[in-house]
């Protein structure tokens, strides 16, 4: 009989937000640094203003972008 195969991680992008995860998850840097989170969900910054990188500490939220913004009302 054939080992279970663990389940698939699942990935979630949040529009103008995080990648939701399901935990636990394990993250290798390109430097080598290895962060891990027994969350069962973990958000990972895709905006790269997050203080805590790679996870996401809703940095995202005080800024707006440029395309996003909304025009000033015509006068």
């Amino acid at each position: 009989m054939a080992p279970a195969r663990p389940a698939p991680a699942r990935v979630v992008p949040v529009d103008d937000g995080p990648l939701l995860v399901d935990g636990p998850v394990e993250i290798t840097l390109p430097d080598g640094t290895v962060h891990r989170s027994e969350r069962p969900v973990v958000a990972l910054c895709r905006c790269r203003r997050s203080l805590r990188d790679p996870f996401c500490d809703t940095s995202h939220r005080r800024r707006v972008r440029p395309d996003r913004a909304t025009p000033p009302p015509a006068a």
